[in-house]
């Protein structure tokens, strides 16, 4: 999972953005591949190619409710000179044993089903009467209504060409053929095709298990009655919710109030369960910001390798942030700030791609592009930090969403993208290009 733990920085010094990040992605470890059923692999990412061991389709078969036939006995069949065939038998979907379609012959074909020896190709029905010598039909009698229907003789108004309304055996994917490549991300595509040619297992990276939990006595589940000086806890939702759409599993913990041993116990609990933790809340200066207390000897903190360490980030917002390993398997830990936009900006940026190295993902970041910013007044920025503002993006221009403050939520729901101000710019002027983090 990791390799080793963050590398150690004065108290004092402001990270980078990109140093925090690089110091992640250099520890954060892709999990190790198992062999899962196929549904279990679901936003799984394979780790070997998969090659075809049977041809896709794996016999000529009809793409048609028909009848198959020879060309040459329906060369020239019209309404007013209809060619009339005998008519042998049923070949179903599935069917094992074929009829024979010999001159003059043919055999009611169904959707699916394989292409009898001496057919050449198939009359869709149609084209025909359906054996009722009542004019052109526009389906077939269930066979169990009207069994004769496969007997008798049959009138074919329009003529077809050698194979037409036929699936060519292999025409989908042949053997030997690559059906997926390693790094392929499973979807229900992918899924449907592994089925398709007999797999009933892969090999992938499976998806890591994410342990969320919200920190602070001032927080309440949402549903119960608020108390004063209360707030309905957001953060473990948002965060648990952003970690599957990262393609986690993800676990949300009830917030834990502002006690080191209470934090630590919950923390140690969990680490069973979880590829990977977040917490949010209790990392900034505060006399009740216990995260730091309660992280510095969690599991075996004093053993080489693990550990946290607080930073400080060059950023607006999301100054405070935590990183290291816990526990025995040193299970990495990311500890955002407890404010909701600072807590999912530090997801976005930071968590976020920790997840889909985890999954052994080449691409680990949210697309950017560049944007004409539409504003109504410049927008201001702390000298030396990068800020993240909300946005958001269409037609290559973004307009900010709601103000600076760390708090606004109502502000965030509406936002699809993230405005980036660079360290060096204080301020930025409407109809200026900037950079913009799209965020799906």
């Amino acid at each position: 999972m990791s390799s080793a733990a963050p590398r150690t920085a004065n108290p004092d010094h402001l990270w980078s953005v990109d140093e925090h990040l690089e110091d992640i992605l250099a520890t954060v470890r892709p999990l190790e591949p198992i062999e899962l059923q196929l549904l279990d692999a679901q936003g799984c990412v394979l780790v070997e190619d998969v090659t075809v061991p049977v041809s896709l389709p794996p016999f000529d078969n009809s793409s048609m409710d028909g009848y198959a036939v020879r060309v040459a006995d329906v060369a020239g069949a019209s309404e007013e000179y209809p060619a009339v065939l005998e008519v042998v038998g049923d070949v179903a979907a599935g069917q094992a044993a074929l009829l024979h379609v010999g001159p003059g012959q043919t055999a009611r074909i169904m959707t699916g089903a394989p292409l009898p020896p001496g057919a050449e190709t198939v009359v869709p029905v149609e084209w025909t009467d359906g054996g009722l010598g009542e004019g052109p039909v526009t389906g077939m009698r269930a066979r169990a209504l009207a069994p004769q229907g496969a007997e008798g003789h049959v009138h074919v108004y329009r003529p077809a060409g050698a194979r037409a309304h036929v699936r060519a055996e292999g025409s989908d994917v042949k053997a030997g053929d690559r059906a997926l490549e390693a790094g392929t991300v499973l979807g229900p595509p992918q899924i449907a095709l592994l089925a398709a040619i007999g797999r009933g297992t892969v090999r992938v990276r499976p998806r890591p298990r994410v342990v969320v939990m919200s920190t602070g006595s001032e927080l309440v589940q949402p549903g119960e009655g608020l108390g004063s000086g209360q707030i309905y806890d957001s953060n473990s939702f948002a965060l648990t919710a952003a970690a599957r759409d990262a393609g986690a599993i993800s676990y949300r913990v009830g917030a834990v109030a502002d006690d080191a041993e209470t934090l630590r116990s919950t923390i140690e609990d969990q680490l069973v369960r979880a590829d990977l933790m977040v917490t949010t809340g209790g990392v900034s200066v505060g006399a009740y910001d216990v995260v730091k207390e309660a992280l510095s000897y969690v599991g075996d903190a004093d053993e080489a390798g693990s550990g946290i360490e607080f930073r400080k980030l060059a950023m607006q917002p999301g100054k405070p942030q935590g990183f290291g390993s816990i526990g025995p398997d040193h299970t990495p830990l990311l500890a955002l700030p407890g404010n909701p936009v600072s807590s999912y900006v530090s997801f976005e940026l930071f968590v976020r791609p920790a997840i889909r190295t985890l999954m052994g993902l080449d691409d680990v970041h949210r697309p950017r592009t560049r944007a004409k910013l539409t504003a109504d007044k410049a927008l201001t920025s702390p000298k030396g930090r990068r800020q993240f503002l909300r946005g958001m993006y269409a037609d290559g221009a973004v307009t900010p969403v709601g103000g600076a403050g760390s708090h606004l939520v109502a502000a965030l729901a509406h936002a699809d993208a993230l405005i980036v101000v660079p360290e060096d710019m204080e301020s930025v002027e409407p109809g200026t290009e900037v950079e913009v983090v799209l965020l799906g």
